[in-house]
């Protein structure tokens, strides 16, 4: 059983940044794939960012150049920062946990085991 605590959200205007956390209870956190999502009003889920158990990273089209994902392993933390946010940046944004993928990290919300309660993201123009 993993639990994921999002926190960091809030309120911004545009051109500016916030810095996502999300901290996972239980055991073999290095090992596990995590992943930022983020859904609208409205819309679907989509992905946003992931970073595979080795450390690479890899970005929505729509986030790259703004966006980092990061984590500390030692905390069980993984971090997404986000720079020169945008109105359309604005969703609830969502930590995932996929445990068993060795290499890589999957952009589809299917292949995550545990999700994490979101945390809101509001970017005013």
């Amino acid at each position: 059983q993993v639990q994921l605590v999002e926190s960091g959200g809030g309120l911004v205007q545009a051109g500016g940044s916030l810095r996502l956390s999300c901290a996972a209870s239980g055991r073999a956190f290095s090992s596990h794939a995590m992943g930022w999502f983020r859904q609208a009003p409205g819309k679907e889920r989509l992905f946003v960012a992931a970073i595979s158990r080795n450390y690479g990273t890899y970005y929505a089209d729509s986030v790259k150049g703004r966006f980092t994902i990061s984590r500390d392993n030692a905390k069980n933390t993984v971090f997404l920062q986000m720079n020169s946010l945008k109105p359309e940046d604005t969703a609830v944004y969502y930590c995932a946990a996929d445990l068993n993928r060795r290499y890589g990290i999957s952009e589809g919300e299917y292949a995550y085991d545990y999700w994490g309660q979101g945390t809101q993201v509001t970017v005013s123009s």
